[in-house]
């Protein structure tokens, strides 16, 4: 990856016909992965579900000096990857989510979005660590380095969920992210970095590709898929993503998810939750 580039903060309003809820989408950072042309593919399904969406180029609408403001924002869609976030901006995001705004987003744009700030990492549950590539001599210095083809594989929990539901494991060919997490993060889907002859690690290694968190009284949807616009355009991404929008948002009338708590380790060997988990059916 090469240096984030940002741009200087402008705020814009999308007019869409009367709506019930408030959607916010924060995009920059990294221009690969196309920030505005992968947020616009999902503007008009938010429009068509009921929200009137706001447009921000930085997290500073979080540090809002009208906190009234976060506090009508019912859904995030933030595609801000390898940026920045001030100390009053990260606590008026928590602070929102913790009230009940809903923070979703895929890739980079969520799970790369803040380095400098460990409490972000923390709030979001996994973050990026690498995308293994191609082999040495097939590199020629671009993006499609770190391309290769890989399976999302559904967790059994994953049938009934309102954002996976009918939705079977599926191939790309994209970057494929190894991620670092915690076992608080409730998954959905995983991939398996495989082992290669110029690899150095020795055995497989599963990362959580699709997962879902609660904290306080919000909900949060990370899809680790998207890495541009025609990964995002692939049904079964953007299917999930479309899903995990609404289910994230405040008022969602969705269920939680009886999706295991206890990471994807533990999830994918299918074993059962305990009725006082903090992940419980909500």
């Amino acid at each position: 990856m090469t240096d984030p580039q940002t741009t200087a903060s402008t705020s814009t309003f999308v007019v869409a016909p009367p709506s019930d809820r408030t959607a916010l989408v924060v995009r920059g950072g990294w221009d690969g992965h196309q920030p505005v042309e992968a947020t616009d593919l999902f503007i008009p399904f938010l429009e068509e579900s009921g929200f009137s969406v706001r447009i921000e180029d930085s997290p500073a609408i979080y540090a809002d000096a009208d906190a009234e403001y976060m506090a009508t924002v019912d859904l995030i869609l933030q595609c801000n990857t390898m940026n920045t976030i001030e100390k009053e901006e990260f606590e008026g995001l928590r602070a929102a989510v913790e009230a009940g705004t809903g923070l979703a987003g895929w890739h980079g744009g969520i799970a790369d979005s803040y380095r400098n700030n460990s409490d972000y990492l923390t709030l979001i549950g996994g973050q990026f660590g690498c995308h293994p590539g191609k082999h040495p001599d097939e590199r020629a210095g671009e993006q499609a380095d770190n391309y290769v083809p890989y399976t999302v594989n559904m967790l059994p929990a994953a049938a009934e969920h309102p954002i996976t539901q009918g939705i079977s494991d599926f191939d790309l060919v994209t970057e494929q992210y190894w991620v670092l997490s915690d076992d608080y993060i409730d998954v959905l889907a995983t991939t398996t970095q495989k082992v290669r002859e110029w690899d150095p690690w020795n055995r497989p290694i599963t990362s959580p590709a699709l997962w879902t968190r609660q904290w306080g009284e919000g909900r949060i949807f990370v899809s680790t898929p998207g890495h541009r616009v025609e990964v995002l355009e692939d049904p079964n991404v953007r299917t999930v993503i479309e899903r995990g929008l609404l289910w994230a948002a405040r008022g969602s009338e969705q269920p939680y998810g009886e999706h295991r708590t206890g990471g994807h380790a533990a999830t994918a060997q299918g074993g059962e939750r305990s009725d006082d988990a903090h992940g419980a059916t909500r």
